[in-house]
């Protein structure tokens, strides 16, 4: 009997954090995950079914190949925007804030998901899912999120007019809620974070996403666990 194909993923931001913990699982439920992220070093896993493609997501040239290796591998079924810029450690009010890196932040975290979709949306198999990594800070006025939180609400509003425009897609938006991360932990430089949960105990909660039924729209990882 034929054995059924690879499911195929592109995980951006995948050598740390939710990123990392998403390709491990990924690859354990038998998917074939390209993996990007801006230092190859940190780029390793013991999976085979991992195709490393080191650069900066907000790079043209880096999505181009992207889609070149997604293309030779026959589609795709599943896009997680993972990459994201927090900005300055500590966050500065908006008043203070460089606008130089606002404008890198603004970038990474919502010009680069969207090209990304565009360069890849010629090998979306139909019924593909596309996740982009939301926060809290999308929704909430926070003091000192202002730059970060700006970016991730724009994200959202992408999200949902994709999800409008490109009917026979899942896309979604998700906030994963606060994780004991790297950039967590640069957004509050000096403080102990180790009450956060780690990135891998969030995983299980983006499994709907993936692989239900759920419509398109913004979910929240917590919710998700409550309900799946």
């Amino acid at each position: 009997m034929t054995s059924p194909p690879l499911r195929t993923a592109v995980v951006t931001g995948a050598s740390r954090g939710l990123g990392r913990a998403l390709t491990e699982q990924l690859t354990h439920d038998g998917w074939r995950v390209v993996v990007d992220a801006r230092h190859p070093d940190d780029l390793t896993f013991d999976s085979a079914r991992v195709t490393v493609v080191a650069g900066d997501v907000a790079d043209p040239g880096h999505r181009r190949r992207l889609a070149e290796v997604v293309d030779g591998l026959g589609g795709l079924d599943l896009l997680v925007n993972n990459a994201s810029r927090l900005g300055p450690s500590p966050q500065p009010h908006l008043t203070d804030y460089p606008l130089d890196v606002l404008t890198d932040v603004l970038a990474v975290n919502v010009i680069a998901p969207l090209a990304l979709v565009q360069a890849l949306r010629p090998f979306l198999h139909d019924g593909a899912r596309v996740i982009d990594v939301s926060s809290d800070a999308a929704v909430e006025a926070m003091d000192g999120w202002g730059g970060y939180g700006a970016s991730k609400a724009a994200l959202d509003h992408l999200t949902a007019v994709l999800a409008v425009e490109e009917p026979q897609l899942r896309v979604y938006a998700v906030d994963p809620g606060d994780m004991r991360t790297a950039m967590h932990q640069a957004a509050f430089p000096g403080e102990d974070i180790t009450d956060r949960p780690l990135p891998e105990t969030v995983v299980p909660a983006l499994a709907p996403l993936i692989a239900g039924e759920l419509p398109s729209g913004r979910y929240r990882a917590v919710d998700l666990v409550v309900t799946s």
